[in-house]
């Protein structure tokens, strides 16, 4: 899946475009899902924090742990952070659902410059699986950058090309 997201995402600018932008989609569906909350026990639970718990159960089943486990950490910080935000757009006049759809807006704005430069369509356009794999994409991307995951960057750049 990685490699065949790659395939969309060789220009380092559409690449640099995703690291912003697809964190923002993800919390930006957190935001709009923050409502209604349920009482469970001593806990507090909304549709955003089901559809963190559905994400990271794929995440984990991808077959690398570590990225799958990268990947739930930082969509739960979103998630942590959606919830955050969205009681603070009354602040500027709008309901936390409305905050989330800017930022949605937004995020798919950065998207579309990058794929703009890219000179290809978005990778959900062929496979609508690569909405998922988009925040898994850019976590890799970081911790290849990092010096992690070098046997999963050599299969993307053998079979996918190196970024440029």
């Amino acid at each position: 899946m990685m490699v065949q997201y790659a395939h969309y995402h060789r220009d380092r600018r559409n690449i640099a475009t995703h690291l912003l932008g697809v964190p923002l989609i993800f919390m930006a569906i957190g935001i709009m899902l923050t409502q209604p909350e349920w009482v469970v026990g001593d806990r507090v639970v909304t549709p955003a924090w089901l559809v963190w718990g559905l994400t990271s159960l794929w995440y984990l089943s991808r077959g690398n742990f570590l990225l799958g486990l990268a990947t739930t950490v930082v969509n739960g910080a979103l998630i942590a952070l959606a919830h955050v935000l969205a009681p603070m757009a009354g602040q500027v006049g709008l309901q936390g659902w409305q905050l989330g759809l800017a930022v949605f807006v937004i995020g798919w704005i950065i998207q579309f410059v990058g794929h703009y430069w890219e000179g290809r369509k978005p990778a959900f356009v062929d496979d609508i699986v690569g909405l998922l794999v988009g925040p898994m994409f850019v976590v890799g991307e970081v911790l290849m950058a990092i010096g992690l995951l070098s046997s999963m960057r050599m299969a993307i750049e053998r079979q996918a090309g190196p970024s440029r």
